[in-house]
């Protein structure tokens, strides 16, 4: 076995890829993200500590949601990038150390090893480390939790939103992680905390993007091209189009969002930019044919990274920046005494660049989150008071390479025409371009935005159990029927059970680091399931 990861949905045979990742990595970076994690670990026991003491160390607070972010699936692939982020914690660990005594300390916190022993270290630090099946299964459903909020609250930080309190968590949780003598029920109590955390992190999110660029708005996004070069940014990451909008203005360069770039157009103080073209592409998945039409570089400010093939054109046309890396690629620093980032290198490869090619034309809807979506709220409590809308389809969460997606598309298009679909993240690409109408002037896909504004729709339905005036939020006239991919999707997953939701559908398949006893858990308490067949399911969720 050259690895072990079983992180996202797409985990070969369903169990684990243990030869190659399927999104791509290496086994050597399989290997050392997961000697990064046991490093931040380390890092956060530490800090931990100094927390108690009422001395935390704000760089450590950094290094721990940043080292988890980099691991997040189809984040970073530059080995050479994460080698230097374990030595860059060893060294901060040792600095740490100085300031702590612990009675017992875990393997995180003592070993301090050089990088002629990271290989060999880094094969005994990963996922089945952990022997007990289940204890193994709940400790990295926490752990991809953290790791999804580890990225929302980066997002935050960019934007000057920090949150001591989702700082204190994350460390407290990956300290329980290192614990042997952890108990299942432990971490269960451990597991659900962590949604509610959940919570807080999207809303913190929240409060920073529509603090900075105002509350998402009904718009109309083209996704046609014009005739200027342009740069195609993908990723999630606001603070760096607005940085890239502001240094490509007036230069004759356009800007293009991509996959989960797409709500940038929803929020007044982006959409202002005239050269924020439009749209172009569709799910991350699809980049090695869409990047090779686009002609101009490519920026990646997160996930979501498809290694490019040898034969392909756009290799170098490949720009990455903040916890995103690609060997090969050129990497754009970090913010400097609060300066913006300096963008100018891609800015003058655009200039040489032809301008996109058109691979489709005409305008899709969005900019449905919480703000506009309750300013629309009699209109909607009006329609399904009158029978108009007699359900809401929560389709939220991510999308991906998998034939069986297409599940998604066919459901969109079978569902009844008096039913609404809520979503957010990649997932609206399988039917966010579908003719499927409006109800009453209410288009029938509410899209609110990125994965994390997956928050809005809790938002929405907490608004609409007060109006309704529900005992339960589970009354409501919602179904969740969520595709999920990655660990913010497991997040979100989190925050929701901890709002009380319960019957929510996973799919195209349940996850691959639930052991039985742990999804029999959850089908118990939550009633988590999967999916069947497209007419199976509308026909049970409609019964």
């Amino acid at each position: 076995m050259s690895m072990f990861c079983f992180q996202c949905q797409e985990a070969s045979k369903g169990t684990g890829c243990t030869l190659s990742g399927v999104c791509g990595k290496t086994p050597e970076v399989a290997n050392m993200q997961d000697l990064l994690l046991f490093v931040v670990r380390g890092v956060a026991v530490y800090n931990q500590e100094l927390r108690k003491a009422g001395t935390p160390s704000s760089e450590a607070d950094k290094f721990v949601f940043d080292g988890l972010f980099m691991t997040i699936t189809n984040a970073n692939f530059d080995k050479q990038a994460i080698i230097e982020k374990i030595k860059s914690g060893l060294a901060l660990k040792k600095e740490l150390a100085k300031q702590v005594s612990l009675p017992n300390p875990p393997d995180e916190c003592t070993w301090d090893g050089n990088e002629s022993e990271f290989e060999e270290k880094s094969k005994t630090v990963g996922v089945l480390r952990n022997q007990d099946e289940d204890i193994r299964s709940l400790k990295e459903l926490v752990h991809y939790g953290i790791k999804g909020m580890a990225a929302y609250v980066e997002h935050a930080w960019n934007l000057d939103n920090e949150n001591a309190d989702l700082f204190a968590f994350m460390q407290h949780a990956l300290a329980e992680i290192t614990r042997n003598d952890i108990s299942a029920n432990e971490l269960i109590a451990l597991t659900l905390e962590t949604g509610k955390y959940g919570v807080t992190a999207m809303a913190q999110l929240d409060a920073a993007n529509t603090g900075h660029y105002g509350n998402p708005e009904l718009s109309e996004v083209n996704i046609g091209v014009g005739k200027n070069p342009g740069i195609l940014i993908s990723g999630h990451d606001l603070k760096d189009l607005e940085e890239l909008l502001q240094q490509t203005e007036g230069t004759g360069v356009d800007v293009y969002t991509h996959s989960e770039m797409l709500p940038a157009h929803y929020y007044p103080e982006l959409k202002k930019y005239k050269h924020l073209v439009g749209n172009y592409g569709n799910a991350w998945w699809k980049q090695k044919e869409e990047f090779e039409t686009f002609n101009g570089p490519v920026l990646f400010t997160t996930n979501c990274i498809v290694p490019p093939t040898k034969n392909a054109t756009y290799k170098d046309r490949i720009y990455t920046t903040g916890a995103s890396g690609l060997e090969g690629a050129t990497h754009i620093p970090a913010r400097v005494n609060g300066q913006p980032k300096d963008f100018s290198a891609i800015i003058a490869h655009a200039k040489t660049c032809q301008p996109p090619t058109e691979i489709e034309s005409g305008k899709i809807v969005g900019g449905f989150a919480h703000a506009q979506v309750l300013a629309l709220a009699d209109k909607v409590v009006d329609a399904v008071k009158s029978g108009a809308i007699s359900k809401f389809f929560v389709m939220a969460g991510c999308d991906g390479r998998m034939k069986s997606r297409s599940y998604y598309t066919e459901f969109a298009e079978k569902l009844p025409k008096d039913t609404v679909i809520l979503t957010a993240g990649c997932a609206k690409y399988r039917y966010n371009k579908l003719p499927l109408g409006d109800i009453n002037g209410i288009p029938r896909v509410l899209d609110a935005g990125q994965c994390n504004d997956s928050y809005s729709l809790a938002v929405i339905a907490m608004k609409l159990k007060e109006v309704f005036e529900l005992e339960d939020i589970n009354d409501l006239p919602i179904i969740y029927n969520i595709a999920w991919y990655e660990q913010k999707a497991v997040i979100v997953l989190l925050a929701l059970l901890h709002l009380g939701v319960k019957k929510i559908h996973l799919g195209p398949t349940l996850p691959a680091f639930l052991s039985p006893n742990v999804t029999k858990v959850l089908v118990e308490n939550f009633g988590i399931g999967g999916i069947s067949s497209v007419d199976e399911d509308i026909a049970a969720f409609l019964a």
